[in-house]
């Protein structure tokens, strides 16, 4: 009886292995998107990455975008959101955007739609001063240059920086 029951199951997997491999698939998906939002292209390269054929990532994007689980419009602008309130600047978020394989017109949709509500030049000089009042002990100059540096690596726009740093 158990030999026969054991017989049975190898018989409906070797029937269904594509099957069983989409299973798999979604459940990593579904596993990695309950950690936070992905991009479509982020989940391709992470089942690609998990063994997964192209095909099948494709497959399973496919089938998560259907089901309305991913959605690349509502994944930038989530991010540019999450980013905004680090505070990160807009060159660095776009950056980022692009590094997730995001289209480049859901980006700029998306960081259109942000700047309404944002003053980046008000954000460089609130982080600049707070930087400049941890920096109180250090040369003018080299505190300058650190905050110029910092304010820089967060993404900021090199113009409004420098703005920023000659009036402070």
């Amino acid at each position: 009886m158990i030999l026969k029951k054991q017989h049975v199951k190898s018989q409906l997997s070797k029937d269904r292995p594509q099957s069983h491999s989409a299973e798999k698939a979604r459940a990593y998906a579904f596993l990695l998107l309950k950690f936070r939002l992905r991009s479509e292209a982020e989940l391709i390269v992470r089942l690609k990455q998990k063994g997964f054929s192209d095909n099948l990532a494709q497959d399973t994007v496919d089938f998560l975008k259907d089901k309305e689980f991913i959605d690349d419009r509502l994944f930038a602008r989530s991010w540019v959101a999450s980013r905004l309130k680090r505070p990160f600047g807009i060159r660095r978020i776009k950056q980022e955007l692009l590094g997730k394989g995001l289209d480049k017109q859901i980006i700029e949709d998306s960081l259109e739609q942000a700047k309404k509500g944002y003053s980046e030049t008000q954000t460089v000089s609130q982080l600049a001063r707070q930087r400049f009042a941890r920096l109180a002990g250090i040369d003018p100059q080299k505190a300058k240059a650190r905050v110029y540096g910092y304010l820089l690596r967060r993404g900021f726009s090199p113009d409004i920086v420098s703005e920023t740093i000659k009036q402070l």
